[in-house]
């Protein structure tokens, strides 16, 4: 028990430790690929200095990004040997595509792009970064698609005690991965929204570079605005799926333990999870019932029926996830969001009125909520896998049946204390490089007196 609780540990804080770079590299990628194309198609001097500015924050973004997820892939041989074993042939075929048609382009036209300033043509300059964000929008989907056989498996067979493929496109139309990746996506674009947005309404608040970082800050709002209410409608669909492929987990969101009709939605619970009951509950009836079948008169599961149900399906045991971090963490993502689209639509009122500058509460309410988007991704992950356990794959294999059984508790806590540490120290440099980028904003540079800059050019770095 010792070695799988330190296994968990040392996976949980390397994917969090990744994931707080996932997904500003899937928005900001396209963020600066559209800046860097309105550059190409209107010669504005400007757009393409909005480009490298963006552009440099991404980079060191995605380095870690690249860092912290290699490490991912050695826990599976460390750590996880049995889960290695029994889903390598499945696991392995999404791994593999994500290195041909995705890391191997990332890494290829990165380096174009970074080096083919002013060396290419400035076209095929912007369809680089272009093929960078799609990539890495690609790698996101192979990876998610690995993940939805883990939540939801299809397309193979259990041979010797492995599961092995039989149907490679059934894995890649799972229609888990057709919610949960464009979930994904959109938290990606929201993320990247925010960070644009504080960025520029801190230099709006210095009174630094305003013509600059006004602009920033219309594309970070229209952005963001959008992207806010697709996730919204997205999230809504992924919840209505789940109702349907993983009625345990929505049943240990809401801290339901009856089956009811209609269903309850708990705003807030002391729950009792040894006896399986909530001793204090605030809700709004019937709510859980409409968001779960658009039908306020419907049964939602309760955890015990559904236990029952699993029990005669698949054997003795306990089948309840942790419910109360599940809970919470379900109801800290939406607050997350809910309080991000209201100071989204708080800053586009007065950005209409031509009021936002003098409005320093908004800039500073923008620039303080740039956390709201990492802890919204980090607790909604939470959900997605907290509440699959005790599966590693769902109805395949249990956490406990997936760890190394030759792996010491010794051997785990120093390589956990290592990366834990090394981790740190990245993640430090990162957002030293950020900050320092960010608060020196786009640095002007003496013009070339041998080459003229065009007439209303603005020229920066």
């Amino acid at each position: 028990m010792e070695e799988l609780l330190l296994s968990r540990w040392q996976f949980g804080i390397t994917t969090i430790y990744h994931f707080l770079f996932v997904p500003l590299t899937l928005g900001l990628s396209l963020i600066v690929a559209i800046l860097e194309t309105i550059y190409v198609r209107t010669g504005n001097e400007m757009y393409k200095q909005q480009t490298k500015f963006w552009g440099k924050l991404f980079l060191i973004n995605f380095a870690m990004g690249v860092v912290t997820g290699i490490v991912q892939e050695f826990h599976f041989g460390m750590n996880w040997s049995e889960y290695a074993r029994f889903m390598g042939d499945i696991f392995g075929a999404p791994l593999a595509m994500e290195a041909l048609t995705a890391f191997y382009l990332e890494s290829v036209f990165i380096g174009l792009w970074i080096f083919g300033w002013e060396r290419i043509p400035k076209m095929l300059h912007a369809v680089s970064i272009w093929i960078v964000a799609l990539a890495t929008n690609l790698s996101a989907f192979w990876i998610l698609t690995a993940n939805s056989f883990m939540q939801s498996p299809v397309g193979y067979v259990i041979n010797n005690g492995r599961a092995e493929m039989t149907d490679f496109v059934a894995l890649i139309t799972n229609p888990y991965v057709f919610y949960q990746f464009p979930h994904t996506v959109l938290s990606g674009l929201v993320t990247a929204g925010f960070f644009v947005l504080a960025i520029s309404a801190y230099h709006l608040l210095r009174k630094t570079h305003l013509d600059f970082f006004r602009a920033s800050f219309k594309l970070g709002l229209v952005w963001t605005t959008v992207s806010l209410f697709l996730l919204m409608g997205s999230g809504h669909a992924q919840t209505q799926f789940m109702a349907k492929a993983q009625p345990m987990k929505l049943a240990a969101a809401e801290a339901l333990w009856e089956t009811a009709n209609p269903a309850p939605f708990a705003i807030a619970a002391v729950i009792d999870e040894q006896n399986k009951t909530n001793t204090v509950e605030l809700k709004i009836p019937a709510m859980l019932s409409l968001l779960a079948n658009n039908d306020p008169n419907t049964a939602v599961k309760g955890i015990k029926d559904i236990e029952k149900e699993y029990i005669a399906k698949y054997g003795p045991g306990n089948y309840v996830p942790p419910v109360t971090p599940v809970f919470w963490s379900f109801r800290i993502m939406v607050a997350a969001g809910s309080v991000m689209m209201l100071v989204v639509l708080a800053a586009g009122f007065f950005w209409w009125r031509g009021q936002l500058e003098a409005k320093t509460c908004v800039l500073k309410a923008v620039l303080w909520s740039l956390p709201l988007p990492y802890i919204a991704n980090s607790t909604g992950w939470y959900v997605t896998e907290g509440g699959r356990q005790p599966w590693i794959v769902f109805g395949l294999q249990k956490v406990d049946q997936a760890v190394s059984p030759s792996v010491g508790a010794i051997s785990i806590w120093i390589s956990l204390i290592g990366f834990t540490l090394v981790y740190a120290l990245l993640a430090a440099a990162a957002v030293y490089l950020v900050q320092k980028f960010v608060r020196q904003g786009p640095v002007s540079t003496p013009v070339n007196t041998n080459k003229p800059a065009a007439k209303g050019a603005t020229l920066w770095t």
